[in-house]
């Protein structure tokens, strides 16, 4: 499998992996196929994920900028395609309670606002007629031991001062009778909001949008070099010209988004050089439940649930009744599709529902996630203000990627953002970069013992 840390480019032409959403999904939406000229426009984006298409349809329909799109394969082939579709109020990894004591309240309220914007955008673009098979909202966070509903106990009764939240406290027994038999949790919290979807048919939608707007997307076209050039055109003053180069064809734009975010090939720009941790997820989708399973295992909640582990196992219950569960996977490429970690992810799923002994998995896959070494995502810009970015979702990106692909755009035009960390400040570059995996490593190895004896 492609690795963002080894490979310097992602290839082209690559068909969708063999996940549930692609065998589900239908026929994709047609794009304008690949670039076959030379073209120069004035804004180039490159990823045609949920951040690039967001980016390209707000500059069309806020700030009347058409752009052109470049994707090295499919719509939503990296991250967006392959997601759990876990629609939430969140990204990044750093909780609310941190961002209070290192930044202040305002500031903590105002990303709180900027991830609940997310939300907001993605269901108004829903309401636009996008197909993806939402599903009914609320998000459970269980606790994987006693000691961790204490915990989320406090997290529930922090939120509920900070921002009036409507959570629910459950107990073990008030979970197995109303939502599921997790043998593994020992009571959880209930959000009203967040909701569960297909995210790869929530993609091709945002596809279809944007290109209603007046957009062009060339997928197969795959960014092999960058340079620069400056424009010399009479009566104008000189402009730094951004060159890509692909396969068939080379743009010249006077801006470019990068908008790849764990998908970045390596050495891929200087500007976000050695500054996330692409890190990858796995996935299972499991056989259809029969109504005899699902009574064996009182699993009446579509609701999207996640536990409390350092190292996090992710499920929700499908529109088929097939059980979607996902957590950790292989640390590099080369081991990405060794079959162990699906098993390992159905053997603790079985550990949660011991009805389900005898039960198989349909699809096994795994994507790449990006996390940054603050735990925060940023959208930032270089100092002439010609090429852009947002990166490190920390695997939480599928609402608030949209929002970033928004205020991208605010950006691009010259448009100003709120004042905020994750707006005015860059990724920060991890120190000993090409050591990033091992302590990844390491942090595995922390998270298997604070997950069972801390």
């Amino acid at each position: 499998m492609y690795d963002p840390l080894l490979d310097e480019s992602l290839g082209s032409n690559a068909p969708y992996p063999s996940s549930y959403w692609a065998g589900v999904a239908g026929t994709p939406p047609k794009d304008n196929g690949q670039l076959n000229q030379d073209i120069t426009v004035d804004v180039a984006i490159i990823g045609a994920g949920y951040t690039g298409l967001s980016t390209a349809l707000h500059l069309a329909r806020e700030h009347g900028i058409k752009t052109t799109v470049l994707e090295a394969n499919r719509t939503a082939w990296g991250a967006s395609g392959r997601n759990a579709g876990f629609i939430l109020k969140s990204s990044g990894r750093k909780s609310y309670a941190t961002m209070q004591s290192q930044w202040g309240e305002e500031v903590m309220r105002g990303i709180y606002q900027e991830m609940c914007a997310g939300v907001e955008t993605v269901k108004n673009l829903i309401a636009e007629g996008i197909d993806c098979d939402p599903q009914e909202s609320g998000y459970i966070r269980v606790a994987h031991k006693p000691a961790m509903f204490k915990s989320l106990l406090a997290t529930a009764a922090l939120q509920k001062k900070m921002f009036g939240y409507d959570i629910q406290e459950i107990s073990r027994e008030q979970l197995h009778q109303r939502y599921m038999a997790d043998h593994n949790a020992y009571g959880a919290i209930r959000y009203q909001d967040g909701f569960g979807l297909n995210p790869l048919k929530l993609a091709w939608g945002y596809q279809k949008l944007a290109q209603q707007a007046g957009v062009t997307i060339h997928c197969d076209t795959s960014v092999e070099k960058w340079s620069q050039e400056s424009s010399d055109k009479k009566g104008q003053q000189n402009q730094t010209l951004q060159v890509l180069h692909t396969p068939t064809g080379i743009v010249k734009a006077n801006k470019v988004v990068i908008a790849t975010n764990g998908y970045s090939a390596k050495n891929f720009h200087p500007l976000i050089k050695n500054k996330s941790l692409p890190v990858l997820s796995q996935i299972i989708v499991t056989q259809p439940l029969k109504q005899e399973q699902l009574s064996a295992c009182n699993f009446l909640t579509s609701n999207v649930i996640m536990d409390t582990r350092a190292l996090k196992y992710y499920y929700r219950k499908l529109p088929d009744n097939r059980i979607l569960f996902g957590g950790r996977g292989a640390i590099t490429g080369n081991s990405a599709e060794d079959p162990y970690y699906a098993k390992r992810l159905l053997a603790v799923l079985k550990t949660s529902f011991p009805p389900l002994a005898t039960l198989r998995y349909d699809y096994a896959w795994s994507g790449w996630l990006s996390m940054s070494l603050d735990d925060m995502p940023h959208v930032y810009q270089n100092e002439q203000r010609n090429i852009f970015y947002a990166m490190g979702y920390c695997g939480s990106g599928v609402s608030f990627s949209v929002q970033a692909g928004k205020r991208l755009a605010d950006k691009v035009a010259g448009v100003s953002v709120p004042n905020l960390p994750i707006y005015q400040t860059p990724l920060v570059t991890f120190p000993f970069a090409p050591l990033r995996r091992v302590g990844q490593w390491g942090y595995f190895q922390y998270g298997k013992v604070k997950d069972r004896w801390l």
